[in-house]
C-alpha cells in the first residue's frame, strides 16, 4: 500500500466516504486482479502477434465503471486509475469519463433534451462507440471533448488527449447500456465491468446531501450554471433539488441503468454510509 490518508482525501468526491482502511481491504486486492487480467491479455497479444508473425500496435486494456449519479463512479475511476499505474506493466492509465461525449446543451437545447441530461438520446454515442473501436484498434493519439461540470456544458475547442495508454478507464451512467443507432455497443469493447451499486434511498440522500454542499461552495461561482440555486432560499433549492432527483435521474436509473448492473463482472455494494458492503464477481 503506497497512499497516505490524505492522497486518499484528494482522491474521493464531495460527501463520499474513504478511508485509507476501506483502500486496503477493497480496492488494492480490487487492482491486484485487474493487474493480473491485464498481465493475461497482454500476453495474448504477444503470443498471437508472433503466431501470426506482425508486430502488432499495443492494446489499451479498457475497464468500464458504470452506476447511478452519486453512486461514486467517479472516485473508484480516480482512485483505481492511482493505484493502477503504480504496476510495472501498466504505468500508463487514463481516465476518461462519457460526459465528454454528451451532446453540447445548444443541441440539447434544439432537441428539447435539456431535462433529459443523461439519458442515452442525450449522448452522441455514435461519437463514443468510435471512440472506443478506435483504443481497442490501437490508434493513438485520440482526442475527445472535454465537459464543464460548472458550465454543465462541452467546452468549445478544448480536447482530451488519449496517447498510448496501456490501461483506459471508461467511467460513466451509460457504458454498460445497449441499444442505440449503431450496430455494436460500448460495452462489446470492454474487457473488464464494474457497476457501483446503492440502494435508491440512500442514492437520492447522497445526491440530495452532494447538491446542499455543492450550493454552498461551487455554485456560488457567478459562472456556474446552477449559480441561481445559490441565491434562493434553502428550501426552495432543496425542492428543485428533489424534483430533479425524481424526474430525471432515478427515472434514468429504472430506465437505463440500473438494468445494466448484471452484466457487470463485478458489483461493489455500498450501505448508507457510502462504505463498501459487499463485493459480486462473477467467476466465468
Amino acid at each position: 500500500m503506497t497512499l497516505t490518508q490524505s492522497d486518499v482525501d484528494e482522491i474521493k468526491g464531495i460527501n463520499d466516504e474513504l478511508s485509507l482502511g476501506e483502500v486496503e481491504e477493497v480496492y488494492l486486492p480490487l487492482s491486484r486482479l485487474l493487474n493480473l487480467h491485464v498481465a493475461a491479455v497482454q500476453e495474448l497479444h504477444r503470443v498471437t502477434s508472433r503466431f501470426v508473425g506482425t508486430r502488432a500496435s499495443k492494446v489499451p486494456y479498457v475497464i468500464a465503471i458504470a452506476g447511478s449519479v452519486s453512486a461514486g463512479k467517479s472516485t473508484t475511476a480516480r482512485l483505481l486509475q492511482t493505484l493502477l499505474c503504480r504496476w510495472e506493466n501498466h504505468p500508463r492509465v487514463d481516465l476518461v469519463t462519457t460526459d465528454g461525449f454528451l451532446f453540447p446543451n445548444a443541441i440539447l437545447g434544439e432537441r428539447g433534451l435539456m431535462d433529459r441530461k443523461g439519458f442515452p438520446e442525450s449522448y452522441d454515442r455514435t461519437r463514443l462507440v468510435a471512440f472506443v473501436t478506435d483504443v481497442k484498434s490501437g490508434l493513438s493519439p485520440l482526442r475527445i471533448p472535454v465537459y464543464s461540470h460548472l458550465h454543465y456544458d462541452i467546452v468549445s475547442n478544448a480536447f482530451q488527449t488519449v496517447d498510448n495508454p496501456d490501461i483506459v478507464i471508461l467511467e460513466g451512467l451509460n457504458v454498460l447500456q445497449s441499444g442505440s443507432a449503431t450496430p455494436v455497443f460500448v460495452s462489446d469493447f470492454v474487457d473488464f465491468s464494474i457497476y457501483v451499486d446503492a440502494a435508491t434511498e440512500h442514492l437520492e440522500s447522497w445526491f440530495m446531501a452532494r447538491f446542499r454542499k455543492l450550493r454552498e461552495t461551487a455554485f456560488r461561482d457567478p459562472e456556474s450554471f446552477f449559480h441561481r440555486f445559490s441565491d434562493v432560499a434553502e428550501e426552495d433549492a432543496m425542492a428543485m433539488a428533489r424534483d430533479v432527483w425524481a424526474r430525471i435521474n432515478l427515472a434514468n436509473l429504472r430506465e437505463n441503468i440500473l438494468p445494466t448492473r448484471d452484466r457487470a463482472r463485478l458489483i461493489l455494494e455500498k450501505g448508507a454510509d457510502h462504505i463498501i458492503e459487499r463485493v459480486l464477481m462473477r467467476r466465468g
